[in-house]
């Protein structure tokens, strides 16, 4: 049976597992990591489901766990792979001065480092294999406007897009190189959301913002806006541009 390999981070909640859920299908193999495993998934007939549970803080020996298992594969075991790193975080909501080292260390590792090496291992490590590969990363419209007490989450999602145009171009040079591109997903009605309506008003100028989002029905659930991203992912013309925006489309 055909058999279609997707990788995701932060499978487990949210948008992820929303997205996880759409991508258990027959003649499908999907690997989730996360701290937990996730009791809404499981394999459907005809598919497969792993759930790794790791710590993305530690990006470099999940990486080397990736790397070892994709090297394990059969010759011809896949007809696609796909990576798309999804997990991150958003430290405590402060102004830069009065946040805590080991938080913005925490918050850059997920959202930032643990995406740098797992594309690194998976690019690695499928570079032989003749079947098309992507590379998604979910990004925000932070990483391209700079917001007050976000300077953790910002420089997350900028520098993601910033290796990812990087990572681009390393490929494009390649004879069977993979199309990568950090998207950002709109605003979704997420944990992450409830996180920011709920900061000090004193510490975080934008929060009413957050709050108009909400009581103005803007926020797109998240089985919608994984069903966009994944539409996306889908496009003839994926990765022709290495950072985009699904209200683009």
């Amino acid at each position: 049976m055909t058999s279609h390999l997707t990788i995701l981070t932060g499978g487990s909640r949210g948008m992820g597992l929303a997205m996880a859920q759409q991508l258990l299908q027959p003649g499908r193999t999907l690997i989730c990591m996360a701290r937990s495993a996730s009791p809404a998934l499981a394999a459907p007939a005809g598919g497969t489901l792993e759930q790794w549970t790791l710590d993305l803080a530690d990006g470099a020996t999940a990486a080397e766990r990736l790397r070892a298992w994709l090297a394990a594969q059969p010759a011809g075991a896949f007809t696609s792979a796909t990576l798309i790193n999804n997990a991150g975080v958003i430290p405590r909501i402060a102004p830069l001065s009065d946040s805590d080292p080991a938080d913005l260390a925490h918050a850059l590792r997920v959202g930032l480092e643990a995406p740098l090496q797992l594309t690194a291992a998976f690019l690695g490590a499928t570079s032989g294999w003749a079947v098309p590969r992507k590379v998604l990363n979910i990004s925000s419209g932070l990483g391209r406007r700079a917001m007050a007490s976000q300077a953790a989450y910002c420089a997350s999602k900028a520098g993601m897009d910033h290796f990812t145009r990087c990572a681009a171009l390393d490929e494009a040079a390649k004879p069977n190189g993979a199309r990568l591109c950090s998207l950002a997903p709109g605003v979704i009605d997420t944990d992450m959301q409830a996180q920011l309506r709920g900061a000090d008003p004193a510490a975080f100028p934008d929060l009413q913002n957050f709050a108009n989002l909400q009581s103005g029905g803007m926020l797109a659930s998240p089985a919608a806006a994984a069903a966009r991203v994944l539409a996306w992912l889908e496009r003839a013309d994926f990765g022709a541009n290495p950072v985009a925006d699904v209200r683009d489309a």
